[in-house]
């Protein structure tokens, strides 16, 4: 018998299947009537590295059908430990992606919140790290196909999106290198790729997670910074942001586009018409990014 964390000769990675955590008190991802989930499943030891795997009833596990899967990231600003910025509301992206014949996994990661739990950066980048590498050990678990493995976030966490697709071992983001796993594309819904642009803006958000007593703070911001690692051979990358959009700067995905675009990656950027930081408003935001999105992930042969 091989043991839980093994390679076959095939390369698949056995493993003990997942198990919840009972005594955690994160709330767990709803994802309706349809659909499986299995929740606060322990991606690393401490109480913040917490998943929810959602997959339809059929799927999954103890299904036969392979499907394309992505793990997403919650907003919050690195922060916000209300359970309105936790990973359960990353409702209008996981019910997009399954509609769209994904299995979800849905990430909670340690936040800047001041309480015992809570850590600055670079933890949350350590922990969305990790927990690519969790899915991926877990792809052939759940049945989802290694070539189309995405990853997505909303804000904060398309800033850790961009983290988990474009980082390089030389990141030293450990315990987990970005070769550990192997991302087809990159969906990142308004985050901020540039952390040393935001201290310089003096955005409240990133001084509470990078504040300004941090030994070698310049340093660290340029390490959690997604443009640190533009160059050609990323993952197919598209940004989808509101084109009014006041608490991420625009000018920063601008500038990753074209850094992008001249170092000859696939990448593009794509402005959502009257929305501001997310897609909630006006009544097109949502139909026009959610067409955007999976218009480039069926672009590049991934879901439908």
């Amino acid at each position: 018998m091989r043991d839980a964390g093994s390679v076959t000769d095939t390369g698949a990675v056995i493993v003990t299947p997942p198990v919840t955590d009972t005594s955690s008190t994160l709330a767990i991802s709803a994802a309706g009537s349809g659909y499986h989930v299995e929740g606060n499943l322990p991606y690393g030891p401490l109480t913040k590295q917490r998943l929810d795997v959602i997959y339809p009833n059929g799927a999954g596990p103890k299904g036969t059908t392979v499907l394309p899967g992505v793990i997403m990231f919650h907003g919050g600003g690195w922060i916000d430990n209300n359970p309105a910025a936790l990973k359960a509301s990353m409702s209008s992206f996981f019910s997009r992606f399954l509609a769209h014949g994904f299995i979800v996994c849905n990430v909670e990661y340690r936040l800047a919140d001041g309480t015992p739990d809570g850590a600055i950066a670079p933890a949350a980048v350590q922990d969305a790290l990790l927990a690519a590498k969790w899915f991926w050990d877990h792809l052939d678990y759940y049945h989802v196909d290694r070539a189309r493995y995405v990853v997505t976030g909303a804000s904060a966490g398309g800033h850790l999106a961009l983290m988990v697709g474009m980082a390089t071992p030389e990141a030293q983001l450990g315990p987990t290198s970005p070769t550990d796993y192997k991302i087809a594309a990159i969906v990142n819904g308004y985050g901020p790729p540039d952390v040393t642009d935001l201290l310089a803006r003096g955005v409240s958000f990133a001084v509470q997670w990078l504040p300004a007593n941090t030994p070698n703070r310049a340093a660290l911001a340029v390490q959690v910074s997604p443009i640190t690692y533009a160059r050609q051979d990323i993952p197919p990358l598209i940004t989808v942001q509101g084109a009014n959009d006041t608490t991420v700067p625009i000018p920063e995905n601008q500038h990753l586009d074209q850094v992008l675009k001249a170092a000859g990656a696939d990448a593009s950027i794509h402005l959502v018409p009257g929305a501001g930081h997310g897609f909630s408003t006006p009544a097109s935001a949502w139909p026009d990014a959610e067409a955007t999105m999976f218009a480039f992930l069926v672009a590049h042969g991934i879901g439908k």
